[in-house]
């Protein structure tokens, strides 16, 4: 059994009709698990919540982020909303919704360190362009940043990986976990793109970093080598207790966001490869807005990991 840890309060951060990263994205993904040949070997469940984890939640995401920054987020959500920055709307709900967001990505961790098998969270808003100071590009806390630092409070955890497969580079994850020497960070990326970080020079303060730009058009047989001559032999020599896939389904060839020419089950290859790396997996949900292909790629992502 593979967990899938989801909640209808997901669907509750609003962003408004045209805005790509809509609750519809989730409802999709629902529906195409639900109809696999293998949804009998899915386990849905409930994120704890805030009042379950409560300080502890709040604490852990202030070890990413500060209270400045959370509180004003809540306070712009109390107001009945607005916006954090062009692309980053806040309704009346979606502060509640990003704690649970956060919640579900420690419910990951915990399951994946407590069993030592993978788990896959589906949330929603996504995290990897926060800042510690400031929500951008459709995220607003940074879910994969703050599950790393949860994990390494737990007993037996001393180095956490992260691989950020998103089409965009994760520049919030980047800059909170570069200079911390038991996290590794790992992007594969277009380039140029949004938000325009992520140069291939950058290798953290404790060369705890790889950026693997690439060019748009880029296909699976570009993707590959850069996987097998880059990014496994990194995180191999990292020799991670824990890794945190920071999973977007933007690069693939129909979504509108991107010009990378990715299909859905170039992601079950992507899962393999994690797979040959450990079993202490937490997959979670970034980008994606056809809806189509983000289902299948998260469906293809899920399969490998249920033998």
């Amino acid at each position: 059994m593979l967990p899938v840890i989801y909640s209808d309060e997901f669907l509750l951060h609003e962003t408004g009709y045209f805005h790509p990263e809509k609750p519809d994205r989730l409802t999709a993904i629902k529906t195409a698990l639900n109809t696999a040949s293998w949804a009998d070997q899915l386990e849905w469940r409930l994120p704890s919540g805030e009042g379950a984890r409560s300080p502890s939640l709040i604490e852990a995401i202030h070890r990413v982020h500060s209270t400045r920054y959370t509180d004003a987020v809540r306070q712009l959500a109390n107001r009945g909303g607005g916006y954090i920055d062009s692309d980053t709307p806040v309704s009346p709900r979606s502060y509640e919704v990003a704690l649970l967001a956060v919640s579900a990505w420690l419910d990951g961790v915990d399951y994946a360190l407590q069993t030592g098998s993978p788990s896959f969270v589906l949330a929603r808003p996504p995290g990897h362009h926060a800042l510690s100071e400031m929500g951008m590009g459709f995220c607003i806390f940074s879910n994969a940043a703050i599950a790393a630092y949860y994990a390494l409070e737990q007993a037996g955890i001393q180095r956490v990986a992260i691989l950020d497969w998103d089409v965009h580079h994760g520049n919030g994850t980047q800059a909170i976990v570069e200079n911390h020497a038991q996290i590794a960070y790992c992007s594969l990326h277009q380039s140029p793109c949004y938000p325009g970080t992520g140069e291939a020079h950058e290798q953290g303060a404790h060369n705890n970093v790889l950026n693997v730009p690439m060019l748009p058009g880029s296909t699976l047989s570009e993707y590959q080598p850069a996987f097998e001559q880059k990014v496994i032999p990194f995180l191999q020599a990292f020799q991670p207790d824990l890794l945190i896939v920071s999973a977007g389904y933007d690069a693939n060839h129909d979504d509108p966001l991107a010009s990378i020419s990715l299909t859905p089950k170039d992601y079950g290859i992507f899962s393999h490869y994690c797979l040959g790396i450990t079993r202490q997996i937490v997959f979670g949900l970034e980008g994606g807005y056809d809806f189509n292909t983000l289902a299948a790629s998260v469906a293809a992502t899920i399969e490998p990991c249920l033998i």
